[in-house]
């Protein structure tokens, strides 16, 4: 029997994969919207960032520094460099954010 795939998303830097729980852990802490957007991951070089509805999704961090999002009503993750995403029902989970290593120091992926 083949193990089913999991359903994945990426837009630039940031990965989503959608997994089978549907509740939301003790310890969690709810992101609040800004000007009606949950915002996932913001580009340090120009300020855009990647974002959903705020009356569609609730955004949380965990203590690991990953971020779940539970997608309440189907939605679209956007930025402004690329195309738009369709997330379905559920909840995802967006691992810590990607870092690259280099001689002289450890740094975040940034748009």
């Amino acid at each position: 029997m083949k193990k089913p795939k999991a359903l994945q998303a990426r837009q630039g830097d940031v990965l989503l994969e959608k997994v089978p729980e549907r509740e939301i852990p003790q310890g969690a802490t709810r992101i609040q919207p800004q000007d009606g957007i949950l915002i996932l991951r913001r580009g340090e070089a120009t300020g855009h960032h990647h974002s959903v509805d705020c009356r569609r999704a609730e955004l949380y961090t965990l203590s690991d520094g990953s971020m779940l999002l539970k997608v309440n009503k189907e939605t679209t993750l956007k930025h402004q460099e690329h195309s738009p995403i369709t997330l379905t029902l559920g909840v995802w989970v967006i691992p810590q954010e990607q870092v690259e290593y280099t001689p002289q120091e450890i740094r975040h992926v940034t748009d």
